[in-house]
């Protein structure tokens, strides 16, 4: 086996790189290149990049695409840019849009690792023939002992991207590969140097692309000008306290923006988008320990429909730490997820990933979109 476990000699191996333009997928591609594979790197073009060009901190766009042509050119290996843009606006940015205007907070990142990258850019490869597709992502690969390979946390816990990457079916896992699990950023930066790299020291690439100013309603309101209608903000008993401009504004657990006042600190607790509500409430009222999933990806032992009550760790946001909890399977790719300790701030439509348990190496068991959140809080009245 050669250093990406394949049975063939390194300049034998055909590896696709995928290459944005940051320090870390430039990194793999020069890895590779130095231990002898036969790389081809790989940019896909995702978005109008005219708004991003000069933007600090952007991806698959603008300069990037450049930086990422430049790295090639000077590793000596061949470079591709591919136009995306349709098939990431109709798979990524439209979804995105959709999810916003019901009232959920979705993780574009998943869906794009799920559709464009891991499913339209390994179909490239394998008609480049290639024998596996490399990126930049801070997660580990590991050949499991009866075949197949599984997917863990990085070694880096900082830059650990396992909870973007559950939706990775077994079947990609096995083409896939992730030089960078095993090393530090730090590392990745000081060998970004020794491989003579231009952008050693380029600033990492903001977690959703495609929003020039972090301004999430700005995307919303070119894609659905029309959508987005105000309405009540109501506390847990359904009395009016105010209004707004549109649920687009709002994301479960805000407490910054509401223009309220009051004895406590109000914070965001749901979003009701049929009646354009917005209720409010106090930090206690956003806790919760059982939430619903769907969409769920298994990469567990033994079929999915056999689980009950399984002990494992979930992470609910990218930024906390996975948490002890039971995972029970449902019909149709549903789940229920208990918790041991309430988590604050659960919204619908953030991702949820699961783990064999909360270690810093742990194996990642799959994960899927939550759906609904049973909070401990009541439920305010219906609107008349």
């Amino acid at each position: 086996m050669n250093a990406l476990d394949l049975p063939k000699a390194p300049h034998e191996t055909r590896v696709v790189v995928a290459m944005s333009g940051g320090v870390d997928s430039s990194v793999v591609a020069g890895l590779l290149k130095r231990q002898g594979f036969d790389v081809v790197g790989v940019t896909l073009q995702l978005y109008d990049h005219g708004a991003a060009t000069h933007r600090k901190g952007a991806c698959c766009a603008g300069q990037d695409i450049n930086d990422a042509r430049a790295a090639a050119e000077h590793l000596g290996i061949p470079h591709y840019v591919l136009d995306y843009e349709d098939r990431f606006r109709d798979a990524v940015i439209e979804k995105f849009a959709e999810s916003y205007l019901a009232g959920e907070t979705p993780i574009p990142c998943v869906e794009c690792n799920r559709t464009v990258k891991f499913r339209d850019l390994l179909g490239l490869a394998r008609d480049l023939n290639a024998d596996a597709l490399a990126t930049g992502h801070y997660v580990a690969s590991r050949a499991l002992p009866g075949g197949g390979r599984a997917l863990h946390r990085a070694l880096d816990p900082a830059r650990d991207q396992s909870y973007f990457l559950y939706a990775t079916t077994a079947e990609q896992l096995d083409f896939l590969r992730f030089p960078l699990g095993e090393l530090e950023k730090t590392e990745t930066r000081a060998l970004a140097k020794e491989l003579g790299l231009s952008l050693a020291e380029k600033p990492d690439s903001q977690d959703i692309c495609f929003v020039p100013q972090g301004r999430y309603s700005d995307v919303i309101a070119r894609l659905r000008p029309d959508a987005a209608r105000p309405g009540e903000i109501v506390d847990l008993a359904g009395h009016v306290l105010g209004r707004h401009d549109g649920i687009v504004h709002y994301t479960v657990g805000q407490r910054k923006g509401l223009g309220l006042s009051g004895p406590e600190p109000l914070y965001v607790v749901r979003l009701e988008p049929d009646l354009a509500r917005v209720v409010v409430g106090p930090r206690t009222a956003l806790a919760t320990t059982r939430i619903r999933l769907s969409d769920l990806n298994w990469l567990g032992e033994g079929p999915i429909e056999a689980v009950r009550d399984l002990p494992v760790a979930v992470r609910v946001r990218s930024t906390r730490p996975p948490r002890p909890a039971t995972l029970t399977a449902g019909p149709d790719g549903t789940a229920e997820i208990v918790l041991a300790e309430p988590e604050d701030g659960v919204s619908p439509g953030q991702a949820c990933a699961i783990y064999a348990d909360d270690g810093p190496r742990a194996r990642v068991l799959g994960g899927g979109t939550i759906r609904r959140v049973d909070a401990l809080s009541a439920r305010p009245r219906e609107a008349a």
